[in-house]
C-alpha cells in the first residue's frame, strides 16, 4: 500500500481508548443503572413495537416502523457510549482517606468554599463529566472552574478563565465529603411505549 493511504493519529484526536474516566462510586452505579434499564426494558419494548409495525404492511410509509427504527439506533448508541464509560471508569470515592497535600488540596471528589472579587460565596463539588449536575453544585474537573480549583488549598487565590472573561477567586474552604450523586430514574414515558399494540 502506498504512503498516501496510510492514516496515522493527528495530534489534536483524543485516544479515548485509553482516556479515564474519572467518577465517583454514585455516577458510576447510575451508568450501570441506565444501561442495565435500556437493555432490559426500554430496549425490549422498542423491538416489540417494530415487530408489531413491521407486520403492518408497506414499511416505506409506516411511521410506527421508522421512528421505531430510529428509536433502535439511538438506544443502542446510547448501550455502546455507556458500556465504553463503564469500561474506563476510575473510581474515587470522595470519602476515601487522604494524607498530605491530598488531604488539603483540591482534587477529584473535593467540595471547595470559593469566593469571588465582590466577596460572594459558592461551594462546588469537583466531579467526573459524567455527573455534572449544577442544581447540586456538581461541576466537572475538566471544566473551567474545575480545572482553577484543582490543586488549590485554602487561602489560595486561582484564576478562572471562562468564556465571559477573567476572574480571581479565593478558596475558603477544601474538604472531602461523601458526593450525592441523582440516581438514575426511568423516564415515564417508558411505561406507555407498548401501549395500544393490539389496535
Amino acid at each position: 500500500m502506498r504512503k498516501g493511504f496510510t492514516r496515522g493519529p493527528k495530534a489534536e484526536e483524543p485516544a479515548t481508548s485509553h482516556v479515564k474516566n474519572y467518577i465517583t462510586p454514585g455516577g458510576l452505579q447510575r451508568l450501570k443503572d441506565e444501561r442495565q434499564f435500556l437493555l432490559t426494558k426500554d430496549r425490549p419494548a422498542v423491538v416489540e413495537v417494530v415487530a408489531w409495525a413491521a407486520g403492518n404492511g408497506d414499511r416505506s410509509e409506516n411511521a410506527d416502523y421508522q421512528y421505531g427504527k430510529r428509536r433502535l439506533r439511538q438506544i443502542d448508541g446510547r448501550i455502546r457510549f455507556l458500556t465504553k464509560r463503564i469500561e474506563a471508569a476510575e473510581v474515587v470515592d470522595p470519602e476515601a482517606p487522604r494524607v498530605g497535600q491530598r488531604a488539603t488540596r483540591a482534587f477529584f471528589g473535593a467540595t471547595v468554599r470559593y469566593a469571588n472579587a465582590a466577596g460572594a460565596e459558592r461551594v462546588a463539588s469537583i466531579v467526573g463529566t459524567d455527573e455534572v449536575d449544577l442544581d447540586r453544585n456538581h461541576i466537572s474537573w475538566a471544566s473551567p472552574l474545575g480545572r482553577a480549583l484543582v490543586r488549590a488549598a485554602e487561602d489560595d487565590e486561582v484564576v478562572l478563565h471562562a468564556p465571559g472573561g477573567t476572574e480571581t477567586l479565593t478558596v475558603l474552604e477544601v474538604r472531602y465529603e461523601a458526593i450525592s450523586v441523582e440516581p438514575f430514574r426511568e423516564p415515564p414515558e417508558s411505561e406507555v411505549l407498548t401501549e395500544g399494540l393490539d389496535r
